[in-house]
């Protein structure tokens, strides 16, 4: 079955952000804002690239959603990080209505809308565990009961870290919490057009069943200076350096190493 991922890379939407501009142009000031893209750029690369790039099943798509008016340079750099990965594909759009956009690229996606398929969110600032397609086709299975009787269905791995990524490290606190966004995944029935950003992740439960994961952690989800939640930025979550035992974990579950961490958020 396709498994289609979706990752918004500072794309200037009408819409779809917490943080509220009056007009595209203060919307494009805001995302690129250098401080705010090396920022965004840093995660990127320590976070979404890392696991996705040893998932363990390799067959899915990574649609990375940027801007038609992204910076040159970052748009260089954003080729250049993501050459080798065949799973990825840079999707330049103009500023749109958020959701009509995304889902209009998801649905394009789909080699056959006829058949059914996987699709997951993913921020730019995340991960999530290198098993994490791996364990949406698995889920397939235990849930076949739901999925034989409902057109959508939402995966939920509800179980992860909280994080913040500096020159110094990781610092970390375990997290449960269900319909985060990271770490979800949704199928969809063949001949059915929903999309998983037809729904507010967190409200997804109200329109579909959602089967749900407690066992093993499968995401990280970073706090940072540029979040677009106010919440996430003023988090006050008692993060601590990371155990050997979770050190281990990060390299294990998400590709995520501390000393590579240091090198990227430690440059000037």
């Amino acid at each position: 079955m396709q498994v289609i991922g979706l990752c918004r890379f500072s794309y200037p939407a009408y819409g779809g952000f917490q943080i509220e501009h009056e007009t595209i142009e203060e919307r494009r000031a805001y995302l690129y804002n250098p401080a705010r893209l090396e920022e965004r750029f840093r995660l990127f690369e320590t976070t979404t690239l890392p696991c996705f790039k040893e998932q363990t099943d390799e067959d899915f798509q990574l649609l990375v959603v940027i801007g038609d008016c992204l910076p040159k340079p970052a748009f260089d750099r954003l080729h250049d990080l993501t050459t080798g990965m065949k799973q990825i594909r840079i999707i330049a759009r103009e500023p749109k209505r958020q959701r009509l956009v995304m889902k209009e690229v998801l649905n394009a996606a789909r080699e056959n809308p006829d058949a059914p398929c996987l699709q997951f969110r993913h921020d730019d600032d995340d991960a999530v565990s290198v098993d994490f397609v791996e364990r949406l086709r698995i889920a397939l299975q235990d849930g076949k009961g739901l999925i034989e009787k409902n057109k959508t269905v939402a995966i939920d791995y509800n179980n992860g870290f909280l994080a913040r990524f500096g020159p110094n490290g990781i610092l970390a606190a375990p997290k449960f919490q269900p319909l985060l966004g990271v770490g979800l995944g949704m199928y969809v029935r063949g001949g059915c057009d929903l999309t998983i950003m037809n729904f507010s992740h967190y409200r997804m439960g109200n329109f579909m069943p959602v089967i749900s994961y407690p066992d093993a952690p499968m995401w990280v989800r970073t706090l940072n200076q540029f979040n677009d939640s106010p919440h996430a930025r003023k988090k006050s979550a008692e993060l601590l350096p990371l155990t050997p035992e979770q050190e281990g974990e990060f390299i294990a579950r998400f590709a995520i190493e501390q000393d590579a961490v240091r090198r990227v958020h430690g440059k000037a």
